[in-house]
């Protein structure tokens, strides 16, 4: 394939940009093109070598990352990586538009998962589709949750309860935006109060009353309004048909 796409390294500590090079080297598509130490020899870096993905600490000497990203303006930012020791800057990462939020020390499997979008984010260009993710505030810190990690969403008054597995989490948005959010990434209405992502639907179950469920990957059953399942139906036949 060979090298393709430059990427730029900015953080204040050796042993962080050396540990994103040595990551890096599973990567023969991407090259790193320079090393920063703080915001403004990033901010020159990004001139000098113009590249196509920066990984960027948040904390710095002088401007930390997200003052790069304002001086700069995001209109004319790379595709921007944090990697950083602290979880609390994760909304206000994503509110920057970052691609992608990694917490240190980053595993390697957690590491690769991000460079494999990168490859498809810069392979299909700007109109490339990301999933979207859900920044959940928790009383330990910021929790990125990627929408294809989501069962199944289900409204609890002005709140919505995220399903990933048997684990859930608490997100303070009301459903009909949530579900906006969603449209168009492989989920359907299962009644009023309960959307489902029809890749975690194993099977569509009808109970001794007549009932329809959605029962998931998971273990749980998510009924299906008798106004709903027409829709719910064709979307999942829809979704079979175009894996």
């Amino acid at each position: 394939m060979g090298n393709e796409w430059r990427v730029l390294v900015a953080d204040d500590e050796p042993a962080a940009r050396r540990g994103v090079r040595q990551l890096l080297a599973a990567f023969p598509a991407f090259t790193v093109v320079g090393e920063c130490r703080d915001g403004a020899e990033t901010l020159g870096a990004l001139e000098t070598f113009a590249p196509h993905v920066l990984f960027l600490d948040v904390q710095m000497p002088g401007l930390d990352g997200f003052d790069v990203i304002r001086r700069r303006t995001p209109e004319r930012m790379p595709i921007v990586v944090f990697l950083t020791a602290f979880d609390q800057f994760a909304i206000r990462a994503f509110e920057a538009e970052a691609f992608d939020y990694l917490l240190k020390p980053v595993s390697a499997a957690r590491f690769a998962a991000t460079m494999a979008r990168l490859a498809r984010r810069l392979r299909g260009g700007a109109a490339a589709v990301e999933d979207p993710v859900f920044v959940i505030t928790t009383a330990r810190g910021a929790v990125i949750v990627p929408l294809r990690d989501v069962d199944w969403i289900e409204a609890e008054d002005k709140y919505v309860r995220i399903w990933t597995g048997t684990r859930s989490y608490l997100h303070r948005e009301p459903l009909r935006d949530v579900e906006r959010r969603v449209r168009g990434h492989g989920f359907a209405r299962a009644h009023r109060r309960a959307i489902v992502r029809l890749d975690a639907a194993r099977e569509v179950t009808v109970n001794g009353r007549g009932r329809v469920f959605a029962s998931l990957a998971s273990g749980a059953r998510v009924p299906i309004s008798r106004r709903r399942r027409a829709a719910f139906m064709a979307a999942v036949r829809t979704r079979g048909r175009n894996r």
